[in-house]
């Protein structure tokens, strides 16, 4: 399945992230993007998060006040099965050739610190073990590469873990002041 980035979203810390027309996309990252506290955020296995359109706007729709790059995602994607981006699971960005490849390592566990992107502050609303297929995920970069949003997104691979999301928030996870 094929589907395009909508958005790439980065900060200098915390959330909400702000989009960026391109960026190059590293083993550490997205360039631009910075968490403070890589005991939780970040690292090789951590480097880029993903989140849907589709389900961002499943959840205006439920009135929850989320937007792309709220929820700390660094892309925002669209046309993708989300139920199938999943540990494991692999995604190109860009050209065969020269695309930046992905693996699915983890749903990423909701954090307090977005809160503000929820309905009277219920964040564990994104959350994989209590709501499946509204998590974000988080990647791993096989291939780094330039990326620029409206490029196309290919599904490579289907995961069968579920790593990450044990339905608690993630520890410790203030990364900026609200």
């Amino acid at each position: 399945m094929s589907g395009r980035v909508v958005q790439i979203n980065v900060s200098n810390g915390g959330v909400p992230k702000r989009p960026v027309p391109a960026a190059r996309v590293t083993r550490d990252g997205v360039e631009g993007d910075r968490q403070r506290d890589l005991r939780y955020h970040g690292g090789p296995d951590r480097a880029v998060s993903v989140w849907s359109l589709e389900v961002i706007e499943a959840l205006r729709a439920e009135g929850h006040p989320v937007v792309p790059g709220g929820a700390g995602e660094n892309l925002t994607v669209a046309g993708l099965d989300w139920d199938a981006v999943r540990p494991g699971a692999r995604l190109r960005i860009g050209g065969e050739a020269d695309g930046v490849e992905l693996e699915v390592t983890a749903f990423a566990a909701p954090c307090p610190i977005i809160r503000g992107n929820f309905t009277a502050g219920g964040f564990d609303r994104i959350s994989d073990k209590h709501h499946p297929g509204s998590s974000r995920v988080y990647c791993r970069v096989l291939r780094a590469g330039r990326i620029a949003a409206g490029e196309g997104v290919a599904l490579r691979a289907s995961g069968a873990g579920a790593p990450g999301d044990t339905g608690a928030p993630a520890p410790g996870c203030y990364d900026s002041p609200r």
